[in-house]
């Protein structure tokens, strides 16, 4: 495979997560190119345009797509440009030719896999890496785009605000009606019980609410994000031992120090042939 087109697979890989975590959690470290209150260095600082994904409730683009199939003529708003540190995560993992591609790419964790499948495809074949292996490494990246798609449909696909409104609305009248329900049986309990009630069944649909979109605040995606990131790269060479089996480590040290001797005995014969010279050359 070679070592170069090893270390850029494995940076690309790194920065998928992120680049992932950026569709689904836009404006996370993208800053706008006219806003004043953040100064832009121009020579550490990339152009883009945001990439996010849409939200199958947004009545603009719903128009709008609707328009392209009636017509066939749409009138779409100018889209902000934005800006991005090229020294942060995960622009500096991106192979510098690769940097500014990718930021033009619409789907920028698509265009990390199409990249990956591509660095696959040019290795050329050999005695430990057959087509065997490439189908198999190509087959993993394709779950990885087939994740794309699968954090956008949780992403883009909400409960319909009518259903939430009527859940909500059935819950309020189902608590209003419950102490008159309880008053004749527990007396003066009726208050502390009914707050009790209350608490855990709007608690509920709090929750339900919060996890309706996991992305937007309930997972920690930058603690996954840099765990990914340490486990393709930065725990690399602690890996690497564990290929090696504790008798070639053996021999390998055996071989380092006899290579270390034969040194030595070179160093001590050269300084002996100096001493030689010195005195032949001495009156």
């Amino acid at each position: 495979m070679g070592k170069e087109k090893r270390r850029r697979i494995q940076r690309l890989l790194a920065a998928f997560p992120y680049l992932l975590r950026h569709r689904i959690r836009p404006n996370l470290v993208m800053r706008r190119l006219d806003d004043d209150q953040f100064k832009r260095d121009p020579d550490n600082t990339l152009l883009l345009y945001q990439d996010s994904a849409a939200v199958d409730n947004d009545a603009e683009a719903a128009a709008i797509a609707t328009q392209e199939e009636t017509t066939g003529m749409s009138r779409r708003k100018t889209r902000p440009l934005y800006w991005v540190d090229k020294r942060t995560l995960p622009w500096r993992l991106l192979p510098t030719k690769a940097l500014k591609q990718c930021a033009r790419a619409q789907n920028r964790p698509l265009w990390v896999c199409d990249r990956m499948a591509k660095e696959l495809r040019t290795i050329p074949d050999g005695p430990y890496f057959t087509a065997r292996e490439r189908l198999s490494l190509i087959r993993h990246v394709e779950k990885l785009s087939h994740s794309i798609g699968a954090c956008e449909r949780i992403h883009q696909t909400a409960v319909p605000l009518n259903y939430a409104r009527h859940s909500l609305r059935g819950l309020t009248l189902w608590l209003l009606s419950l102490p008159f329900a309880l008053v004749e049986s527990i007396g003066l309990l009726t208050g502390p019980v009914l707050f009790l009630v209350s608490w855990l069944l709007f608690g509920v649909y709090e929750i339900g609410y919060s996890i309706e979109d996991p992305f937007q605040g309930t997972l920690r995606l930058s603690i996954l994000c840099d765990t990914v990131r340490r486990d393709v790269l930065a725990d690399e060479f602690a890996r690497k031992t564990a290929f090696k089996l504790d008798d070639n480590l053996e021999e390998e040290e055996e071989e380092e120090e006899g290579e270390g001797e034969s040194e030595d005995s070179e160093h001590r014969k050269g300084k002996r042939k100096t001493l030689r010279l010195i005195r032949t050359l001495d009156p």
